[in-house]
């Protein structure tokens, strides 16, 4: 089982953008995307040392612990720590794990497309340390 533990704020993959530079119609990041996938990349590499890829079919848990609201009270922070108050606001957890799946392409996997099922702990919860928990074990 590979487990990767990355600190900061989580961003989700946005929406991509495009243009018509040359002429042609061009999909591309946003730049907010673009550069927290470059982040993900260098951090699961330096987690990884030494490592290959996995080959085979993979299960994927993905936690994601926002910042806990500045407006939220004492008791609601304690309860959002405990895991009692959960974030139910955008952006999506699937914007989340998209992003996280892209970034560590040739890192811990081949392609996403390995992924064949998520644990059940996958989830976006509240933490006063704002990081991204991946686990990634293979399914025989």
């Amino acid at each position: 089982m590979i487990e990767l533990v990355i600190y900061g704020e989580p961003v989700a993959q946005g929406r991509p953008k495009f243009s018509t530079a040359g002429g042609f119609p061009r999909a591309y990041d946003p730049a907010k995307s673009r550069s927290y996938k470059d982040y993900l990349r260098l951090a699961a590499a330096e987690q990884m040392t030494g490592q290959k890829p996995l080959e085979g079919a993979l299960a994927l848990c993905v936690k994601i612990f926002r910042p806990i609201p500045k407006s939220f009270s004492r008791k609601k922070v304690i309860q959002a720590e405990q895991g009692l108050i959960r974030p139910i606001t955008k952006p999506d957890l699937d914007n989340y794990i998209k992003c996280v799946k892209d970034a560590l392409k040739d890192i811990c996997w081949r392609d996403d497309s390995q992924v064949v099922s998520y644990m059940e702990t996958t989830g976006k919860y509240y933490s006063e340390i704002p990081r991204v928990e991946v686990f990634i074990k293979e399914v025989v």
